[in-house]
């Protein structure tokens, strides 16, 4: 007897949907994307419409057999990806790849894995929405078109390698104008002043200065800072007025996307990427003990807040059951989203609102369980009663100012008794006071500041930037924020994005030549005009035909006029040794400054930008001494120590460039994972930070951001701890587990360790493995501490031979940058 097929888009969603369809359903997934534009060309017809060449994307060659296989025995096809314009995509691909094998093809949508929602869905399926598709598609080849044209053009004049696309360089844009916005900025002086006053009963109150002669306070110098302070020491201070209003605050609406990202990273620190990545396991469902796999949250991709008549029943019902009538208002809450939100989508909320955090903690990692309670709170919050407040304002008068005090006293706690996050203002108490009520000074407390710069962008703030202006969708900010920072373009100091030289460079180039495709309105417009396309508005290839019209001579023009920066860009200084201009070039490790007077000069160094972005200190590299400490098993010539330009050290052939002999500087600590044979080495990341991982990868992909000490820790019996120092505690040993994090003051300072000699008979290490292991291990040494000091799990290594490419020929003076 045949069975319909389910064809959905993961694994995870296949176990939970089988749990609840039971056996008359055959559910089977399609992992994503089958077919897609190919790697290696363009696979756009420029002459022909734009006609895409799409082919099965590589390694899915059986996965797509085993759907023709199923399809071919299936009486009925239900295809079941997300419900967005990726998923519709999706499906359209599965379709035209199986439609042979079985034309009985129909297309179901979900904004939830629950058996309701699914059946539901199973008894009103549709047809294949083409224009969601072309949208998708329209985004597909326009992203294709920028992406292939511009990326050889920097690849030309810029760096290999690198990489320009319609969004990713527009948020790139964002970033590199705030921080030049930041080095333009002139500090402003002004003064600050507040009074502690009391009345008759000796109680203090803290006032500001509100006005000077009826305007707003503005005191810029030290003089009429001393003027003012003769002016009102003297004074008497009547009260003038005082007003109480009680105020109400509104809880927000539920999640979308954006602001669940933003909140994820305001609250945890959690990087864009990360809170998608557990929001989707949290949708597709999660294994919960005797309650078997269970979906926990609606569809994570979504720019709409509206949500379903049934959900707000339910959490209408749980307020009333757990919180009481005053919690729940008379009347339902709806709220309106963007003009341009998909209304079909609802907002992010928990699938069943009656199970609460707290009953699902013990079955879910630390990291998901913090999401699903962050959801789960903004969901029923936003179905609560307001906060209220009685608020307090007293204005005093004193010569020719005037001081304001604030007070705030809670009242009702109304949403906030779930979702608070620290949103109650802590005003002051103030007491009962009347209106020509004279008050003693206490004292009169005056401090200089002066005016700040607009703050880089955050994860959080940069997401609220563009959904505000509209670029991209809230779907793609987590892969544009990642492309951003893989590129090299961008790195982040204390959870805020720095323009990198790089990222200076390929913004500069653009858009001095790419004008429009660089403007901000612009690619909102474009953004609009793919909406166009999936209500079916607008033609999606005509959308092509308008904006390659533009787009390919200024392309043209640009190749010819482009200046190319690859022989270095003017650093503005001369170099210290020859004094001929210095450059700043682009090396494996970053940005440094070269003589332009190679090769007669071979200086090479290190810098650093001050606030004004002006180069401030050059450190020349060192020329390392070559001190044998063993014999080279590729040539038989001396094994030296070195340092990388990043920092690390490692064991060389000083033979090089002749023989490549490397071996890892090791610190003779043994690796802390289970059963691993291993040592931890020295390593270093592209930005210089030090870090050390197993010598073993990718067998083990244990590492530490700090040096370890092979002394077990006293708490948890970790086998080892790590050396760390802060101003706060000084020198101490840190247990690097998570959950222990237990620490022991040391009172001498921490000596240079030299690690053993390691066994120099070992054959060249393979290049490709040793490089894969600093760009994997480096991520720890970018997390927060609490996540990168966890040992990572032991991989077991596959059979499967991968081939290697050979390494690309270092220029002599890429050597000498080294």
């Amino acid at each position: 007897m045949s069975k319909d097929l389910i064809i959905v888009e993961s694994p995870a969603k296949v176990k939970t949907i089988k749990k609840f369809l039971g056996p008359d359903y055959e559910v089977s997934a399609s992992v994503g994307h089958v077919r897609d534009l190919p790697k290696k060309v363009l696979g756009v017809d420029e002459t022909g419409d734009f006609a895409p060449e799409y082919e099965v994307i590589p390694g899915k060659l059986k996965v797509v057999a085993q759907l023709k296989k199923l399809a071919a025995q299936a009486d009925q096809i239900y295809l079941a990806p997300d419900p967005d314009r990726e998923g519709e995509a999706i499906a359209w691909h599965v379709a035209e790849l199986i439609k042979d094998a079985n034309p009985r093809i129909k297309r179901i949508q979900f904004n939830e894995i629950t058996a309701r929602a699914v059946r539901e869905a199973l008894e009103h399926p549709r047809t294949l929405n083409l224009d969601l598709f072309n949208a998708q598609q329209a985004r597909r080849v326009l992203d294709r078109l920028v992406g292939y044209k511009l990326s050889p053009l920097l690849w030309q004049k810029v760096k290999r390698g690198i990489s320009a696309g319609r969004v990713q360089s527009v948020a790139l844009r964002l970033i590199v104008d705030r921080e030049r916005e930041r080095q333009v900025f002139e500090p402003k002086e002004y003064w600050v002043f507040k009074v502690k006053l009391a009345d008759k009963s000796a109680a203090v109150i803290e006032a500001d200065l509100w006005k000077v002669s009826g305007k707003k306070p503005d005191i810029g110098s030290a003089d009429q800072a001393g003027e003012l302070e003769a002016a009102v020491s003297k004074a008497p201070f009547v009260v003038e007025a005082v007003d109480e209003k009680e105020r109400q605050r509104q809880s927000g609406p539920p999640f979308i996307t954006s602001t669940l990202q933003q909140e994820a990273s305001r609250r945890f620190s959690y990087p864009a990427k990360r809170t998608m990545s557990l929001a989707q396991r949290l949708y597709e469902g999660v294994e919960l003990g005797d309650r078997g796999i269970q979906a926990l949250i609606t569809y994570m991709r979504t720019d709409s807040v509206r949500t379903s008549p049934d959900a707000i029943k339910d959490v209408r019902k749980l307020i009333l059951e757990s919180y009481g009538p005053d919690y729940c208002p008379e009347k339902e809450r709806y709220f309106k989203s963007r003009k341009s939100a998909q209304e079909a989508h609802e907002a992010i909320r928990p699938v069943d609102v009656t199970l609460t955090p707290e009953m699902l903690q013990a079955y879910l990692p630390r990291d998901m369980y913090q999401l699903y309670k962050l959801i789960w709170t903004r969901f029923v919050a936003s179905q609560m009663s307001p906060a209220r407040f009685w608020d307090t304002t007293i204005t005093v008068a004193a010569a020719h100012t005037q001081w304001r005090a604030k007070g705030e006293r809670l009242i009702f706690p109304g949403y906030l008794k779930v979702y608070g996050g620290g949103e109650a203002d802590k005003n002051q108490e103030l007491p009962t006071l009347t209106p020509k009520q004279e008050l003693r000074l206490q004292e009169l407390l005056k401090e200089q500041k002066f005016t700040q710069p607009s703050p880089r962008y955050s994860e959080a703030s940069l997401i609220r930037e563009l959904e505000e202006k509209g670029i991209g969708r809230p779907s793609t900010y987590a892969q544009i924020i990642s492309t951003l920072l893989d590129r090299e373009y961008v790195t982040q100091e204390e959870r805020h994005f720095v323009p990198l030289e790089l990222g200076y460079v390929v913004t500069d180039q653009l858009t001095a030549h790419f004008t429009r495709l660089m403007d901000v309105d612009f690619t909102a417009q474009m953004e609009e005009s793919l909406d166009q396309v999936a209500e079916g508005g607008q033609d999606w290839v005509e959308l092509m035909r308008r904006f390659t019209g533009e787009f390919y001579p200024v392309l043209d023009k640009a190749k010819k006029d482009m200046a190319a920066v690859k022989g270095g860009i003017d650093a503005g200084m001369p170099c210290p040794e020859c004094a001929k201009p210095l450059v700043i070039k682009f090396g494996k490790a970053g940005a440094f400054l070269a003589c332009s007077g190679y090769p007669d000069c071979s200086f090479t160094g290190n810098f650093t930008r001050d606030e004004s972005g002006k180069i401030k200190t050059i450190e020349k590299l060192p020329k390392e001494e070559a001190v044998k400490v063993g014999t080279c098993p590729d040539c038989g010539g001396d094994v030296v120590l070195k340092k990388a330009r990043t920092g690390s050290r490692f064991y060389a052939c000083g033979s090089y460039p002749k023989c490549k002999y490397t071996k890892s500087y090791s610190t003779g600590v043994p690796c802390p994972a289970d059963g691993c044979t291993g040592d931890l080495v020295e390593r270093s990341s592209r930005f210089g930070k030090m870090f050390f991982s197993c010598s073993r990868y990718p067998d083990c992909t244990t590492a530490m951001p700090a040096p370890p000490v092979a002394q077990p820790c006293p708490k948890c019996d970790f086998p080892i701890m790590l050396r760390r120092h802060t101003e706060k505690r000084g020198n101490y040993l840190s247990c690097p587990v998570k959950e222990c994090r237990h620490f022991i003051p040391v009172a001498e300072d921490f000596e240079e360790t030299e690690g053993p000699l390691p066994d120099f008979s070992e054959p060249t290490p393979k290049k490709a493995a040793t490089k894969a292991a600093d760009k994997a291990a480096s991520k720890a040494a970018s997390k927060t501490p609490s996540d990168s000091t966890k040992p990572a799990p032991k991989r077991t290594a596959t059979k499967k031979a991968t081939t290697k490419k050979p390494a690309a020929k270092k220029s002599t003076r890429a050597k000498k940058a080294e």
